[in-house]
């Protein structure tokens, strides 16, 4: 992480934390959470300790945000917390900066259930993975079990790894840049909003093994063929709909870039991809979606091309311009520019961190994860999928009253031969 201001002790934002801080209101945060149903029921007192004894070794996630002349910054939170709570009907409400001592990463149990929500400005999904998984290690551990340290479960009793703190847009960012877009509205894939703050979760639960060998069989990989399904099912929504044209079906994939630019960042290092098909074009089989998926992903999934969109969003983000506007009216502007990049070109997003490892003293324990991306800007649902040993489980999440998308979705699956169990919070 970036130290900024040695002696008052703050912390500039990534340029993701930039763009998430900015757009925050009280009724829209970009949330997520991730679960993991335990073969036993949570004991919260073990569980606090173990957030207690954990949090030291992460200080990015230690961190309040707080609102300067220019830019939002982190400072460090010595606050109280953050505390072990039951959980609620509604997950990933909206974060409130000056609500809950300032904390942006929440804690909750139920039954077998313990559950973490961080705010995407820490941190993306990879980076909080390591966190969640060091926390179960050490929940485990204050339940009388050995469990090792190694790969993402980190050893609490050591400092934290710079590499760990960086800023790693920053470090990959080069002098070439290219600014995506503009991209073409695509279909928004709305309906009716629910009440505030009513957030509809539903999952499906099917096999890892058969998801696999159908995706094989295809030619593809598991992300690409759920990213196809998604797109179909959408696609197919529209034509329904008998809109006079049909606008074009694109999803935010996010890619983390890790994989491309050696880092041990646990804050955000994350790329969005948009695969997108134009259904005015013509009808679309499923396989001639699926092979446009594939192929696009392939094309655009690589260094070259990920580093000049990135750098493109630091330049824009360190302007020299952007940067003396005062942020009562940088905010807005920000808010504006997300809207016309960041919304309307989507129909939705749909992101796959992939499988959950463990060390084998741990399997026994974790029966399934589950992963939940917060409400949407628009009334609209997301998808996002984890899997753990042979459970893949494919959660819809959205503030809509239809369940057209994720319906459709499922059926889709049960089609092809995959059995899919589903469950929802939805009370009709």
């Amino acid at each position: 992480m970036e130290r900024q201001g040695q002696n008052a002790g703050w912390y500039k934002l990534d340029n993701a934390g930039v763009l998430y801080s900015s757009i925050q209101k009280p009724r829209y945060s970009a949330n997520y959470r991730f679960s993991a149903v335990m073969d036993q029921p949570v004991d919260p007192a073990a569980l606090q300790r173990a957030v207690d004894k954990t949090m030291p070794r992460f200080p990015c996630f230690r961190v309040r945000i707080k609102p300067g002349l220019f830019w939002y910054y982190f400072e460090p939170n010595d606050a109280p917390g953050p505390f072990v709570r039951e959980d609620i009907a509604n997950p990933c409400q909206p974060v409130r900066f000056k609500e809950d001592n300032g904390w942006l990463v929440r804690f909750y149990y139920y039954n077998c259930r313990i559950s973490i929500e961080v705010f995407h400005a820490v941190s993306d999904g990879a980076g909080t993975l390591v966190l969640f998984k060091t926390l179960l290690a050490v929940y485990l551990r204050e339940l009388g079990h050995e469990i090792p340290c190694g790969g993402d479960i980190l050893d609490i009793t050591q400092p934290p790894d710079g590499e760990e703190l960086e800023d790693a847009y920053a470090r990959y960012a080069t002098v070439k840049a290219r600014r995506k877009g503009p991209y073409k509205h695509a279909y928004p894939n709305t309906g009716t909003p629910e009440p505030f703050y009513t957030l509809n979760v539903t999952m499906g639960f099917l096999p890892v093994d058969q998801l696999k060998a159908l995706s094989r069989a295809h030619g593809v990989s598991i992300t690409e063929y759920l990213t196809a399904v998604l797109m179909k099912v959408i696609m197919d929504k529209q034509h329904r709909e008998r809109p006079r044209r049909e606008k074009p079906v694109a999803l935010a994939i996010p890619i983390n870039l890790r994989a491309y630019f050696p880092s041990k960042t646990l804050r955000n290092f994350i790329l969005t991809v948009r695969p997108v098909i134009d259904p005015s074009l013509g009808e679309y089989t499923f396989e001639e979606v699926l092979s446009q998926v594939h192929h696009f992903l392939r094309l655009h999934i690589n260094r070259q091309q990920m580093q000049a969109s990135f750098t493109g969003n630091v330049k824009f983000t360190t302007n020299r311009l952007l940067k003396v506007i005062p942020i009562f009216l940088k905010n807005p502007g920000m808010a504006f520019s997300y809207k016309m990049a960041g919304v309307l070109p989507y129909s939705g997003t749909y992101t796959n961190p992939g499988p959950f490892p463990v060390p084998e003293e741990m399997r026994p324990h974790i029966r399934h994860m589950e992963v939940i991306l917060g409400q949407a800007t628009k009334a609209r649902v997301h998808c996002a999928s984890i899997s753990y040993e042979n459970v893949m489980e494919i959660t819809f999440a959205g503030t809509l009253k239809e369940t057209d998308t994720e319906r459709e979705f499922f059926r889709f699956l049960v089609r092809q031969g995959l059995p899919v169990k589903v469950v929802s919070n939805r009370t009709r």
